[in-house]
Parts: C-alpha cells; sequence; structure tokens
C-alpha cells in the first residue's frame, strides 16, 4: 500500500458538496484535509464530519487559527474535542496562556502555532510594528509557542530550516505558501515548491488553488504527491 504524501489539502470553499467532492477525488493521495475558516464559518462542525466521511483515515487538520484571551481560547478548543480533530491552529501572537490553554484543554490533538502569515512580507510587519524581517519574528514566536505547549509550527517554506535549528526535530512543522512550478502566486508573498519546501524541512505541505481550483484534482493531488514521494 502506497503511503500518502505529506500534502493537507486545503478544502477553501463554502460550499460543503464541493468541499466533500474535493475530500473524495484527493483524499487517496494525501495524508490531511484541512477544514478553514471559510468553511467551517459556513457549514458548522458538521463540515468536519461530512469530510472525515469522504476521506476515511485521512487526518483533520482545523485551521481556526483560534486568537482571542486565554479563556475564551480554552473554551473554544474544549468545544472542538468532540469533532477530534488531529491538528488545530492557533495564532502564536495570542501569547503563552493562549497556547498553553489551547494546548491543556485539548490533549489528544496536535496544537499548531501560526506564527507570521505567508500573505505577510516584510513592509507589513514593519507596518504592523512587528520587529522584522519575518525569518526573525517567526523563529522568536516559533520559540514562544513550543514553550507553551505547541507541539507543531505554521511558517512559510523559506523559514522551516530556521525554524528547525530553533525548536529541534521533535516538532512538526506545516508550510503554506506551497505553489507548484509555473503556477499562479495568488496573495502569498513568501512561497516556495513542494519539493524545495521538503527539501528545507517541512513535514505537511499544505496546498489550495492549485489542486482545488484544477479541472481534475484527483490528479493533480496525484501528480504533486508523486513528484514529492520521489524526492524523499
Amino acid at each position: 500500500m502506497t503511503t500518502p504524501a505529506p500534502i493537507a489539502v486545503a478544502l477553501d470553499t463554502s460550499d460543503l458538496s464541493v468541499a466533500a467532492r474535493l475530500a473524495g477525488a484527493t483524499a487517496p493521495h494525501v495524508s490531511t484535509m484541512k477544514v478553514g475558516l471559510q468553511l467551517f464559518s459556513s457549514e458548522g462542525p458538521g463540515a468536519v464530519e461530512k469530510v472525515r466521511a469522504q476521506a476515511p483515515g485521512v487526518q483533520i487538520m482545523l485551521d481556526l487559527k483560534l486568537h482571542d484571551i486565554p479563556a475564551t481560547v480554552t473554551g473554544a478548543a474544549r468545544s472542538l474535542a468532540r469533532l477530534h480533530p488531529e491538528i488545530l491552529t492557533v495564532h502564536a501572537l495570542g501569547g503563552t496562556a493562549m497556547i498553553a490553554g489551547a494546548a491543556d484543554a485539548l490533549p489528544g490533538t496536535v496544537i499548531a502555532a501560526v506564527t507570521i502569515l505567508t500573505s505577510l512580507h516584510g513592509g507589513d510587519l514593519d507596518r504592523l510594528g512587528i520587529a522584522g524581517p519575518p525569518g526573525s519574528a517567526v523563529r522568536r514566536l516559533a520559540a514562544i509557542a513550543v514553550a507553551a505547549g505547541a507541539r507543531a509550527l505554521v511558517c512559510s517554506p523559506l523559514e522551516v530550516a530556521a525554524v528547525r535549528d530553533e525548536v529541534g526535530p521533535a516538532i512538526r512543522l506545516i508550510t503554506p505558501g506551497i505553489r507548484p512550478a509555473g503556477s499562479a502566486v495568488g496573495d502569498q508573498a513568501r512561497l516556495a515548491t513542494p519539493v524545495a519546501a521538503r527539501a528545507a524541512g517541512s513535514d505537511l505541505l499544505v496546498i489550495g488553488r492549485p489542486i482545488i481550483a484544477a479541472d481534475d484534482p484527483g490528479r493533480v493531488a496525484a501528480d504533486i504527491a508523486a513528484e514529492v514521494s520521489a524526492e524523499s
């Protein structure tokens, strides 16, 4: 049996029937389905249940990027426990107590702390008052998040090697901003190809539009998975 590639398909749609179809078409080739804010806001917890039914055995990354006061995030994470997500994202900028609260509320789930969004570049950080460049900010946030109990980090593929140096081999590194050669960049500012990201040390590649906007999402997912596996 072929091992699924370390790819999370970003089901970025408001239509549950579309998400279910995408999950079913791509599940044989990938390890993970990402249910994000768009789908969850439209369909609620039922989105997770439907995607899981269409993609049995595939992990669920619930990408809600929780960011609020610690008590609120702890309560939200506790409310999500019945969905049994394998991965739940929170914002590292929420701070130590917030991350720790999420980790305590969901001990069976990998809490993944989002460092700096891949849509932001150095100029954006300057305007936000965050000391940069992005790589430095990501590294600082990574260390804080892991100390607080995060077991995974979300960063751009450009920062993977530096983050790995910072946090060591036990922390799972998840990278959005993945674009196969020739794909449209879209709103991503810090990105890499799937093979380059894996070579840098990414554990899980988050890929959305290049797969879900394709005429044949299953074939594209299979092609990317084969490319990644060939270089592993």
